[in-house]
């Protein structure tokens, strides 16, 4: 088993933080437990879109290819949420040390 593939399985550890791998540079971001992964992608020079910034409008969709969202949006449905292939980057979390995302 690979490291990213420990990663993307292994809970989240006690201190909320966790890291989200771009799939296409292979960089590795480390998310603190009081930053978003939007404003963490932000400052490592990512163009994200977003809008609202709070889980409602959906402009900041992002395809998950590897760990389990910890969804704190309105926009997706319960069953989208369940799937785990995508992630409102603006408010929501991680649930395992590792999210890859496909950007």
């Amino acid at each position: 088993m690979s490291q990213t593939d420990l990663m993307t399985q292994t809970p989240i550890a006690g201190g909320g933080g966790f890291e989200v791998q771009l799939h296409k540079s292979g960089q590795i971001l480390q998310v603190g437990k009081d930053q978003s992964i939007l404003k963490v992608l932000q400052d490592a020079g990512q163009d994200v879109a977003y809008s609202c910034s709070e889980g409602v409008c959906g402009t900041c969709l992002t395809r998950v290819l590897a760990g389990k969202p910890d969804h704190w949006d309105m926009y997706l449905t319960p069953e989208e949420q369940e799937k785990g292939d995508c992630i409102m980057v603006c408010c929501s979390r991680s649930q395992t040390a590792r999210l890859v995302l496909d950007l």
